[in-house]
């Protein structure tokens, strides 16, 4: 009978956990670097924002200071050159970045603290400063003593004369706006626009306001001045993505091999049949054993049975064969052990003293380090002085087993007693008849089915129970059917039968009624 789906399940296993565990660090990596970048481009926008807003507060109390100290001259644009001059020429020492401090009257420019007394018209220096404004800001290409040195104009309008006020050329020093970038790799540059001219940091020179790249980080306005700054740069590097990703795919391969081993360890093989055991979704049903002369139980066989919450029962040989494939037998027999334990309780009041118990024991249970202390332990949590017990085992024990005839010795002094089951299949089982000591053969039911036809194994079935009687072996015979079959296995000296005919396996419930009724037909 094919493995019911549960069983199936882990056959991929290795290739189901691998594909979990690369499912679930692909699912890391791509949160990871998802999250990762975000936290990355919200924390750089938080410091470019920053950033203009020192830039902007340093560049606002740069001209805040610079009016401060031009506004005392605005006295001097009605006076002569030859009064102001001296005022003009320390005034311009001890204010940084100027390059020249000009008296305009009129719209002309007629006292220089560089040259002293010059006449120039103010549109000479740009045609774009508007007089009329109380201030003005403009930027130029140079200046007529500098002219290939890019400069700022500063106008500061006399607030009782229109086109008379104070005219100041600044050198463009960003230096200060640089220091404060300089520690931001994110960004590239600045430029500084003012009208249709800017300028870039990266060229120092003038260029078309148009010629700006399209996209700035960020930008501000001077307010009050026609001034703008423009920061250029990425708020995700191409560094800071690179090192995301490859900090993710490390990351993520650490997430994948814990997967690995957190699923290993909790779908290893075996697992259903732990939790199985977990969730007691294992039960077990008794095959009655009647004495075959007459009619009477004289015993039980415990069979394990698995209910699964999904896919239903699960064939007997299916989850036994899986479970000695995966190492799951021992713990699997204790289970069945502490169920036994727990209905013999119940069953003692409808059971004579010396009832047979019989349990089939698995090769691997039966080679294992602890197969002494499981079942001394079994032993003591049954009730006491009221059931005889038998294990049953099968032709692989002897083969695949090691020191079977010490184990079977040990037993015995235990007063367990032995049954070899399925015997007549297979040409080398009476070998095992000759080597160690048994107390039942019993037969397989395949031989009991064949009674009444011509065929090859009935003189194989009479010569087994014909070597069972000259080794004064009890016999029992399997999967007894009909009356026909009964009748035959009885004139031929069968001791013992159990099968279909008289009950099938049943739980405790059911089999205390079945015992209540046999009791009441005898």
């Amino acid at each position: 009978m094919p493995l019911s789906k549960v069983i199936k399940r882990q056959a991929d296993h290795p290739r189901r956990i691998a594909w979990i565990s690369t499912v679930a660090g692909l699912i890391f990596f791509l949160v990871f670097s998802a999250v990762t970048l975000f936290i990355i481009q919200h924390k750089r926008a938080q410091q470019h924002d920053r950033l203009v807003n020192a830039s902007k507060a340093y560049m606002q109390d740069l001209f805040n200071n610079l009016e401060k100290s031009l506004m005392p001259l605005l006295k001097y644009t009605d006076g002569s050159c030859q009064r102001a001059g001296s005022v003009l020429t320390s005034r311009a020492a001890f204010i940084n970045d100027i390059r020249t401090i000009l008296l305009v009257h009129d719209g002309q420019a007629w006292c220089s603290s560089a040259t002293g007394t010059f006449l120039l018209p103010v549109s000479h220096f740009s045609p774009l400063l508007k007089l009329t404004r109380p201030h003005d800001i403009v930027l130029v290409g140079g200046t007529p003593m500098l002219p290939h040195k890019p400069a700022i104009l500063l106008w500061l309008q006399h607030p009782e004369a229109i086109h008379q006020g104070i005219l100041a050329t600044l050198d463009v020093n960003i230096t200060p706006l640089l220091l404060l970038v300089a520690g931001h790799e994110s960004v590239d540059g600045l430029a500084i626009a003012s009208g249709d001219k800017a300028l870039l940091t990266w060229s120092n020179k003038l260029v078309p306001r148009t010629t700006l790249p399209a996209r700035a980080l960020r930008q501000f306005t001077l307010p009050g001045y026609a001034l703008t700054f423009y920061l250029y740069g990425e708020e995700l590097t191409l560094r800071d993505i690179a090192f995301v990703l490859i900090a993710g795919l490390l990351l993520a391969v650490v997430v994948a091999s814990a997967s690995w081993l957190l699923f290993s360890l909790r779908l290893r093989p075996g697992k259903e049949i732990l939790l199985g055991i977990k969730r007691n979704e294992f039960h077990v049903v008794y095959q009655p054993l009647l004495e075959a002369a007459s009619g009477r139980v004289y015993g039980l066989e415990a069979l394990l049975r698995w209910t699964h919450p999904v896919t239903g029962p699960i064939p007997p040989d299916a989850f036994i064969n899986y479970a000695e494939s995966q190492n799951m037998i021992v713990p699997l027999t204790r289970h069945l052990f502490r169920l036994v334990a727990q209905d013999a309780q119940l069953l003692r009041c409808y059971l004579p003293p010396g009832t047979i118990m019989g349990l089939n024991i698995a090769p691997g249970h039966l080679s294992a380090g602890s197969f002494h202390q499981d079942v001394n332990e079994w032993i003591a949590a049954m009730p006491p002085a009221h059931f005889d017990y038998v294990f049953e085992i099968t032709k692989r024990t002897m083969v695949a087993g090691k020191n079977v005839a010490a184990v079977f010795d040990w037993l015995h002094q235990q007063n367990i007693t032995i049954a070899i089951d399925d015997f007549g299949t297979g040409h080398s089982a009476l070998i095992y008849l000759e080597k160690f000591n048994f107390d039942y053969l019993k037969i397989d039911r395949g031989f009991v089915q064949s009674i009444g036809m011509e065929t090859v194994t009935s003189p194989v079935l009479d010569a087994v129970l014909t070597l069972a009687r000259k080794l004064n072996l009890k016999t029992v015979a399997e999967g007894v059917e009909t009356e026909e079959q009964a009748a035959w296995l009885i004139k031929r000296g069968v001791s013992h039968m159990q099968g279909y005919l008289f009950s099938r396996p049943l739980p405790p419930e059911q089999l205390i009624s079945y015992l209540q009724q046999q009791a009441d037909a005898h």
